[in-house]
């Protein structure tokens, strides 16, 4: 299962993201865009994600991810069951996540340097 700290380790590992608490949930975001959030209770991670892909992604595989909260429909979200997702799985949904909301000449670098081993 994945960790909430292994989610945070690997979400400060990437540029320009700061962790805050906001209403008793933890997110991570690049400047003031919220490209990750973890429940409260630790068992839901939402990330950014195509507002017009997250139908066929949870339609795909509903054990897996579900719908974000209906205050959240409008952006570019979607969350997943961390019991449901292992690391690399965990690693590719936040650094595409990040991507969505990091200057683009950022993340080029940081995906062309070696990557450090969490």
């Amino acid at each position: 299962m994945v960790t909430l700290e292994a989610v945070r380790r690997l979400a400060l590992s990437l540029p320009r993201t700061e962790e805050h608490l906001i209403r008793d949930q933890i997110k991570f975001r690049i400047g003031k865009i919220v490209y990750l959030a973890v429940s409260p209770d630790e068992t839901s991670m939402g990330f950014a994600f195509p507002k017009e892909e997250r139908a066929a992604l949870v339609t795909a595989e509903p054990d897996k991810f579900h719908m974000p909260r209906a205050s959240d429909e409008r952006y570019n979200w979607v969350r997943v069951w961390l019991t449901s997702i292992d690391e690399a799985e965990m690693r590719e949904l936040v650094v595409e996540a990040w991507r969505m909301v990091v200057p683009k000449r950022v993340a080029a670098a940081h995906l062309s340097s070696p990557t450090p081993p969490l």
